[in-house]
């Protein structure tokens, strides 16, 4: 049976701004494979991504991702109120609303995606790296976690496809 191809204006704006902030599908296929490949003798980065695009079909996943990088956006253009404004541009540690959104994203897929998403989260491996770089003078105090998220939920989608 062939997958529905057909995606709704939702899903097109969310790939859209991802590519905007520069993020490559392929960027959150590597994380998947990050996660999964100890796991997985023979995985390909074309299962991964093929994971990760399942993953953005999710109605609730491409509301995070619009949610979080209009809010990025906006405290990169200065504005947000304060003391938000200050709280997102900084990306400060006790704020955690990042997370909530992202976990929103992980929750989708089950159990296994939270411990993906904490380790990643923690490791902060390729874009996420970049991401989290202050210095660029960009915001992604929402896009990091919810990259980690859609990561460790294709990862979670990728494990229970292959449970034998």
């Amino acid at each position: 049976m062939a997958e529905n191809t057909s995606k709704s204006a939702l899903e097109i704006k969310a790939r859209e701004l991802l590519k905007e902030r520069g993020v490559e599908l392929e960027n959150i296929a590597e994380l998947v494979y990050y996660l999964q490949s100890s796991y997985h003798d023979d995985l390909t980065m074309e299962e991964c991504l093929h994971n990760v695009d399942r993953v953005l079909t999710k109605r609730e996943v491409q509301n995070a991702v619009l949610t979080g990088i209009q809010l990025d956006i906006l405290a990169e253009k200065k504005q947000l109120s304060e003391p938000l404004q200050t709280t997102i541009e900084n990306d400060e540690g006790l704020y955690g609303v990042d997370e909530v959104i992202a976990l929103s994203i992980v929750n989708v897929y089950g159990s296994i995606g939270f411990t993906n998403y904490g380790y990643i989260d923690k490791q902060k491996p390729g874009i996420l790296k970049r991401l989290n770089d202050k210095s660029t003078g960009e915001v992604h105090t929402f896009l990091d976690d919810i990259i980690g998220a859609i990561a460790a939920a294709a990862s979670s989608r990728l494990a229970h496809s292959n449970e034998s």
